[in-house]
């Protein structure tokens, strides 16, 4: 889905779509609101089905793929759910030891895409761990609509405390070089920041999409983080300018980019949100940023 398919969904869309996708409203709401738009040459369906993922298009780099191998790790957390599990993937010439990522999804669940970002990490030689919060509930379910209503059950702040053990359990892996990165998109950008306030002298390097600030302990960033933002996001780049005096009153190490033209969501290859060349530009600016502060 390119640019093009994009220009011809209207924005009204988008946003009814981030609306949705994030509880303000019900999946009949917002069906019904995509009936209220003219939208020519297209049906309500095929709106809603090119916002809506599609997790088909979500793999560049196959499970298979020689360069890798992927597995799955359980990791403890006393003060989350007791336990967690992830997606653990891994260069296939790791050697004694490599810098290592966690990769954080959305508020649905460890979903095939996630996984995909993973396997990208250690196709360039990172070591990736991608935790899937439903674990305590069975796991992501093979739907995003019952996925965000599994997430959403579950204590948030159990939640948080199950990434900082993830990212603890990931720093002392043993095949970690000791640096440790996150990259995360949605409520995954928001636990990145999170992460980079809970762990300030754990995380070396914290890249969040489109997230929010963290709720308590900005005032602890130190950075570095590279902060990614689409322009249309109105929800999310509402809590920039705030965010970003915090930070810069605590002399933190930042550098922020906004895409022009994109919606939330657009690094996200299953969805016409995508939009092909900012997600190259900020995926290219990611890795650049990881090789810096993380392979140094």
């Amino acid at each position: 889905m390119d640019k093009q398919t994009q220009v011809e969904i209207p924005q009204d869309a988008f946003d009814w779509y981030d609306e949705y996708a994030h509880g303000g409203i019900d999946r009949r709401t917002f069906l019904a609101r995509l009936g209220t738009l003219a939208i020519a040459g297209l049906t309500i369906g095929a709106v809603s089905n090119a916002l809506i993922p599609n997790y088909a298009l979500a793999e560049q780099v196959s499970f298979n793929d020689e360069d890798i191998t992927a597995t799955y790790a359980e990791f403890e957390s006393s003060k989350g759910h007791g336990k967690g599990r992830g997606y653990l993937v891994v260069p296939s010439d790791v050697g004694s030891s490599a810098p290592v990522v966690l990769v954080v999804h959305e508020n649905r669940g460890l979903n095939p895409y996630i996984k995909d970002v993973a396997r990208r990490l250690a196709k360039i030689g990172y070591v990736a761990f991608a935790p899937d919060a439903l674990h305590s509930l069975g796991g992501y379910p093979g739907n995003d609509d019952e996925g965000r209503a599994m997430q959403k059950s579950l204590d948030r702040v159990k939640i948080e405390q199950d990434f900082i053990a993830a990212a603890q359990y990931l720093k002392q892996h043993e095949l970690s070089n000791g640096k440790l990165g996150v990259v995360g998109f949605c409520f995954g950008g928001y636990i990145s920041n999170m992460l980079a306030a809970a762990l300030p002298d754990e995380i070396d390097a914290a890249v969040p999409f489109y997230g929010t600030p963290a709720r308590s302990g900005i005032e602890q960033i130190k950075g570095p983080l590279m902060l990614q933002f689409a322009e249309l996001d109105k929800r999310v780049n509402a809590t920039w300018p705030d965010y970003e005096a915090a930070l810069k009153a605590n002399s933190a190490k930042y550098e922020a980019f906004v895409y022009p033209g994109t919606n939330h969501g657009f690094h996200n290859d299953s969805t016409a949100r995508y939009d092909k060349d900012a997600a190259e530009l900020a995926w290219s600016r990611t890795t650049a940023f990881f090789d810096k502060h993380l392979k140094g």
